[in-house]
């Protein structure tokens, strides 16, 4: 809706806008994206206007710079949710002791399944400490357990792996 100060803080890359284009012919492409030729920057602006919209530069290095049509506001929000998109999902941990409560293991089971259903893998960890590492069959069973008493639709990566100490598992979505 006709952005004459749009917020630049917002927008990862800097795109100028109506009155901001300082070339004297602009190549011009519709909203529905049929390209309309080569106009004078003044006129393609008083068409953008009469249609209640922007006109934005979106490629400005060629000879004559490509603007088109459209709603900034609706740009730049797209822009926004294909960076998010374009995310690297995480490896999240879980952390698990040997002598951990039913309602530590229900916490600790949620928020697995919290970052599970976001798309993110999840390391679960079990660290044993002193006397604990007498009972690493135990400490396998009380990680298949966890694992078993998560929602269906995810899966363990391999076997238990066992590094010193630590017992631990990568589980993702199928």
């Amino acid at each position: 809706m006709l952005n004459k100060k749009p917020n630049w803080q917002s927008a990862g890359r800097q795109y100028r806008v109506n009155e901001q284009i300082r070339s004297a012919q602009v190549d011009v492409i519709d909203e529905d994206g049929t390209r309309l030729g080569i106009l004078p920057t003044r006129q393609a602006i008083d068409l953008a206007y009469e249609k209640n919209i922007d006109l934005v530069e979106v490629s400005p290095l060629s000879d004559t710079p490509v603007c088109k049509i459209m709603d900034y506001g609706k740009f730049l929000y797209q822009q926004r949710r294909s960076q998010q998109k374009n995310k690297v999902l995480d490896t999240k941990g879980v952390r698990l002791t040997f002598k951990m409560g039913q309602h530590d293991l229900d916490i600790r089971k949620a928020q697995a399944e919290k970052f599970l259903s976001k798309g993110h893998k999840v390391r679960v960890e079990l660290r044993l400490r002193g006397r604990e590492k007498a009972f690493r069959n135990q400490a396998k069973e009380l990680i298949t357990n966890f694992i078993n008493q998560l929602s269906t639709g995810y899966k363990a990566d391999k076997s238990i792996e066992i590094m010193g100490p630590t017992l631990s598992i990568l589980i993702y979505k199928k």
